[in-house]
């Protein structure tokens, strides 16, 4: 997906940026940059390559020959950057999050007739941040742009820039699919996708952007350029996978709503009489260990980790480019706990099933080593339609996900205009899909969290967050 990190201060900001855009490093693992603003030197900056080795690890020899007051930089999961723009509007750094669905369509209306040009990358895809910039070029200062190519952009666009004056601009998504939030301490003042981050650096929280704002950031203080607006869509994945425990969107925890997701998928399990008589209820790591944890504690089954992941030398098992490395890095991590298998009837809850193929590999995994039941429980509903809103997903097409090519399978393309039916256990689709998931991925039962369920989880008004990716709707 990716994510930033900015500040601006009185004095030196170098540490603090490459701290700050390090602890995003959970939220992308192929590019990440740094560019600094010096007010004699100027701007300075580097992108480096980080599917192999991590951010930390690539920046650190350039920090002695960093310096500025003011920076910006990004974990990215797409395009290199930061990139530095000159135009009629002045020359500013620009980072970006996001996707753009219609770049092409952009590329042929906006800019095919009028000689413009655009460094195109191996693919043949033109950076979606430098199609970013030139869309906020054709207006006459930067916020008018801003608003106008998030107008124009199909799917999501937030963004820091930072200017030649050693300002920073930050600009959340029109309808806020992702948190932007500011924090201060004496004489500076940054700006985060992940509030932990920047704790940890002497900041306090000071300011939340909403959907559609635009506001300055300067070290006295942050001012407001354009007003947020009414709407919001922020992403509930935020919440169930991809946020850092420690850091609160909207105002609600991850961590705790993880414990709350999990306790209150066993209630309603309960309710229904549907809770299975296990041993264990465990956490597939990481991010599924606190909606077991919120699991076994309102089911009353003791909590216990059967298996543990060994990460000093692979931190992420997605990040090798070839699918084949990445399933083998993906075994090679998982270090089995004999007595807490063998023999045991388990209950693992993830924090998602997309494709389905490394649980699978999972639940083998623990059969091999003599596991008696495997139970497994997603914590969110089956996700029925890839994200058009943020490259959340790699998936090339919507049946590649585990539910759809399921249904698929099962119905052919009929099945297709009954998603939501099969999204619901209580019907009979439903539990044919259910069914036919734990046959073909050899779990012994299956259950995924009901939406209602999710929402109640993250306690804020459910028309302001975005499930999209379960039931369709935008």
């Amino acid at each position: 997906m990716g994510g930033f990190f900015g500040a601006v201060s009185q004095q030196d900001v170098t540490l603090d940026l490459f701290f700050g855009v390090d602890y995003h490093s959970h939220l992308g693992t192929r590019r990440g940059g740094m560019i600094l603003h010096d007010a004699q030197d100027g701007f300075q900056r580097q992108i480096h390559n980080i599917e192999n080795t991590p951010f930390r690890t690539k920046f650190e020899g350039d920090l002695p020959s960093f310096h500025g007051t003011s920076g910006i930089g990004c974990i990215s999961d797409t395009d290199p950057q930061p990139l530095l723009v000159r135009s009629h509007l002045g020359l500013y750094a620009i980072t970006t999050v996001g996707i753009i669905n219609n770049a092409e369509a952009l590329i042929a209306q906006y800019f095919s007739r009028q000689g413009h040009q655009f460094m195109a990358m191996s693919s043949g895809k033109v950076n979606s941040t430098e199609l970013a910039a030139a869309l906020i070029n054709r207006e006459g200062d930067l916020v008018s742009g801003i608003l106008r190519a998030q107008e124009l952009i199909d799917g999501s666009l937030t963004l820091l820039i930072l200017t030649q004056q050693g300002e920073i601009i930050a600009a959340r998504d029109k309808l806020g699919r992702l948190p932007v939030l500011v924090g201060q301490k004496a004489g500076g003042r940054c700006v985060s996708f992940e509030s932990f981050a920047y704790h940890k650096l002497g900041y306090q929280d000071s300011y939340e952007l909403g959907p559609r704002e635009i506001v300055r950031l300067t070290p006295d203080g942050v001012e407001t350029l354009s007003p947020p607006g009414r709407q919001m869509r922020i992403c509930a994945f935020l919440w169930t996978y991809y946020g850092y425990p420690n850091s609160n969107y909207e105002g609600v925890n991850v961590e705790v709503m993880r414990y709350r997701n999990g306790a209150i998928m066993a209630r309603q399990e309960a309710a229904r009489g549907e809770l299975p008589q296990v041993d264990f209820v465990a956490g597939v790591p990481d991010s599924g260990v606190p909606h077991a944890i919120g699991y076994a504690n309102q089911s009353g089954r003791p909590f216990a980790r059967p298996f543990v992941k060994y990460t000093p030398t692979w931190p992420r098992s997605f990040m090798p480019a070839n699918q084949e490395v990445r399933n083998q890095v993906a075994k090679m991590k998982q270090i089995p706990v004999p007595d807490l298998i063998e023999g045991k009837r388990l209950l693992f809850v993830d924090d998602s099933i997309v494709r389905g193929t490394q649980l699978r590999e999972t639940v083998d995994f623990l059969y091999e080593r003599g596991a008696k039941e495997v139970h497994i429980r997603s914590a969110c509903p089956p996700i029925m339609y890839g994200c058009k809103y943020l490259n959340f997903s790699r998936s090339n097409s919507d049946l590649e996900l585990l539910a759809r090519r399921t249904v698929q399978e099962l119905e052919g393309d009929e099945g297709q205009n009954h998603l939501e039916e099969y999204a619901d256990a209580s019907t009979q689709r439903g539990q044919c899909l259910l069914r036919s998931i734990c046959d073909g991925l050899h779990f012994s039962s299956l259950g995924y969290q009901s939406l209602d369920g999710l929402l109640e989880s993250i306690g804020i008004d459910p028309d302001r967050v975005c499930t999209y990716c379960w039931n369709g709707r935008e």
